[in-house]
């Protein structure tokens, strides 16, 4: 049984033959998946106030530490963005920050907001505005939360990370798998585009790493939102005291992941977080986003690739490599089970308007290969 699973009513039925059959796979089983595509983005980190207190994660700050970007702040780094030709504002904060972070708090209010999402929904606004298209990780989210932001969103995403329970996030405000893949419902349920993915090396088993994939993929199957799936080991920092997976284990785990998720939904390993090249004949198919303005404010100590690296990395594999948007070209023109398009009309709007961003988009959109 996951963890949290009956608390977040996340009815969920992965075979134990599915999880042995996937056991069974070797990057023998799989091959390159051509070509690869990465997605030119601002990393707007909106706040690090977080209810967890995971002992891999830097991007936390404990309570009055905790950073708060203003409008101007958001405006700021948007721009910046547009002006370097990005598509995507990733925005994120930690996990509902709660009544720990008065400052915080008090700090939206004096703004006009209730909640970080209402100021979450504010910064969308900025970042349409400056011509960026938002994708937002805020981590677990109520449906209430989720549906309030969506319609400003071409994509969102939360990690999953693992379908166990592991120490490393224990404490008084542990993350409970079940609610992670109750937000991951969720998305599906709004018909949201959705990224998602794994952590390797916080405590789990790969019996717990195949069911975690298996997971997505069920939850997948019945909504047909996800479009990609991170594959990520945890990276060495000053609060992580274990160890970091080597290659053997993120190219097993790489192929597990292409072999049981659909054709349709990627598989990405981030470049500046893992040997990527070392993968590149497991079944990876997406860098991720890739900023040439901002840090990546979740794991600091590791700087973006710049773009050469990255054609680089896809010249060792002899496959293109293609910008895309932060919602995968499937979701552009479709609709989810329940007839609604994947993007909704404001979305819509900002990839078809005569302005510089539309032209942007445009572009990004010519260069991708012809669907298949």
């Amino acid at each position: 049984m996951i963890p949290g699973a009956d608390e977040y009513d996340v009815d969920l039925a992965i075979a134990d033959e599915d999880v042995e059959r996937l056991l069974d796979v070797t990057p023998d089983d799989v091959g390159p998946a051509p070509p690869l595509t990465f997605a030119r983005n601002v990393f707007v980190p909106l706040t690090t106030a977080c209810r967890y207190t995971c002992t891999y994660c830097t991007y936390y700050d404990v309570p009055g530490q905790a950073s708060l970007l203003t409008p101007e702040e958001v405006r700021d780094i948007c721009r910046r963005g547009a002006d370097a030709g990005c598509t995507e504002a990733l925005f994120t904060f930690g996990d509902d920050p709660d009544e720990r972070y008065t400052a915080v708090h008090e700090q939206l209010a004096e703004w006009g907001h209730d909640s970080i999402h209402e100021y979450l929904r504010e910064a969308c606004e900025i970042a349409l505005d400056e011509g960026l298209l938002p994708h937002s990780n805020p981590g677990d989210q109520t449906r209430e939360q989720m549906a309030h932001v969506a319609d400003l969103n071409a994509s969102m995403g939360v990690m999953l990370e693992t379908t166990a329970d592991v120490q490393a996030h224990g404490g008084p405000r542990a993350k409970s798998p079940g609610q992670r893949l109750a937000t991951i419902r969720t998305a599906g349920e709004l018909g949201v585009p959705f990224t998602t993915g794994i952590l390797l090396g916080i405590g789990e088993t790969w019996r717990d790493r195949a069911e975690s994939l298996l997971a997505v993929r069920e939850l997948h199957e019945r909504y047909d939102h996800v479009q990609e799936v991170i594959v990520q080991p945890v990276a060495s920092n000053e609060r992580w005291r274990g160890e970091t997976p080597g290659v053997e284990t993120l190219r097993r785990a790489v192929a597990m992941a292409r072999v049981a998720l659909p054709e349709a939904v990627s598989v990405q390993v981030p470049p500046n977080l893992a040997p990527v090249r070392g993968v590149l004949d497991c079944g990876v198919d997406d860098l991720g986003g890739v900023s040439p303005v901002t840090d990546d404010h979740i794991n600091p100590d590791y700087a973006w690739p710049a773009l050469r690296e990255l054609e680089r990395i896809a010249e060792a594999a002899g496959v293109p490599l293609h910008e895309r948007l932060p919602v995968h070209e499937r979701f552009l023109d479709g609709a989810d089970g329940d007839g609604r398009p994947w993007l909704s009309a404001r979305i819509r709007a900002e990839l078809d308007t005569a302005s510089d961003a539309g032209e942007r988009y445009r572009a990004v959109l010519a260069d991708l290969p012809p669907r298949q």
